[in-house]
């Protein structure tokens, strides 16, 4: 069934994002990626108290691939 679609605006699009519109079969975006982050890194909320004495992020890895995504071109 085909799709109507009115105005839209696009205000940003990331490296790894999507933008679709209309009818689709298959969305299979082409992406990885690894983040690092030390403790209390990613809390979120109003009014946090987070006490962290010496913390220390560990980036050694020793995998060379993690994520392949050659089966997805």
């Amino acid at each position: 069934m085909p799709a109507i679609v009115g105005v839209f605006k696009v205000n940003s699009l990331g490296t790894s994002s999507v933008l679709h519109i209309g009818d689709v079969f298959t969305i299979a975006p082409i992406s990885n990626v690894k983040t690092f982050a030390g403790a209390g890194s990613f809390n979120t909320g109003d009014g946090m108290s987070i006490f962290n004495q010496n913390s220390v992020t560990n980036t050694f890895d020793q995998d060379v691939v993690d994520q392949p995504i050659a089966g997805n071109a």
